[in-house]
């Protein structure tokens, strides 16, 4: 197999022996997965990591946590949850036990040693977890309309489903969710959507940016 880090060695991706990803989402997913036979207890991750950690987690019994985008914001959530393990789906690995700072080396470690006592290739490990596909998508804005309240728009058309605004809002549809974060420096809602195909992800992407449009449609007849 093959192991990738970046220059600062936080974050962590993983190759198979047949040359295929392993995919940067499902690292941490791994890594709780050994940590979670070994102790049990609660994870944490951001909003817009992947469900497969959520599943993996009440699996084995624990519950799982979402914080805010941004590695300072899962570590406080880890400690109010007093999470076992914790990350981000771009790699980064957090082991309370060690210390709360995303650690790559942490992560290679705890992987090795999952894989050595799972006994098969790395392949057939990845081939164990829930298959989800992020679709990742922007839709930019002239600067005059009013970003927070089409957020709110769309939190209130879908207010049936699961919501979390703790940063933006991501709704939840049974196994499909779809994350709409706010730009702090232009006019851009960027818009993250996980189903079990990629092709369902990008088709839910595409019906909130239709939401959106018609949001934005809506205010301007008003105005």
């Amino acid at each position: 197999m093959g192991i990738v880090v970046d220059p600062d060695v936080d974050r962590l991706a993983l190759v198979c022996e047949d040359g295929e990803m392993f995919g940067e989402e499902y690292t941490l997913v791994a890594v709780a997965d050994y940590i979670l036979q070994n102790k049990k207890g609660n994870t944490v991750s951001n909003l817009s990591s992947t469900r497969a950690l959520r599943d993996v987690t009440e699996a084995a019994g624990g519950k799982y946590f979402a914080s805010a985008v941004g590695e300072v914001n899962v570590v406080d959530m880890m400690k109010i949850r007093n999470a076992v393990i914790g990350g981000e789906g771009n790699g980064g690995v957090i082991v309370p036990d060690l210390h709360y700072g995303r650690d790559a080396l942490a992560g290679i470690a705890l992987f090795l040693t999952h894989l050595a006592k799972f006994g098969k290739s790395a392949s057939m490990l990845r081939a164990k977890y829930p298959d989800y596909h992020i679709s990742k998508n922007k839709i930019e804005l002239t600067p005059e309309i009013d970003v927070d309240k089409i957020l709110l728009a769309i939190k209130e058309k879908y207010k049936k489903q699961p919501v979390n605004d703790i940063d933006g809002v991501k709704i939840e549809f049974d196994n499909e969710w779809v994350h709409l974060r706010k730009s702090n420096t232009e006019p851009i809602i960027r818009i993250y959507s996980e189903s079990q195909s990629a092709t369902t992800a990008q088709n839910l992407a595409e019906k909130i940016i239709s939401d959106i449009k018609d949001i934005i449609s809506q205010s301007m007849v008003k105005a």
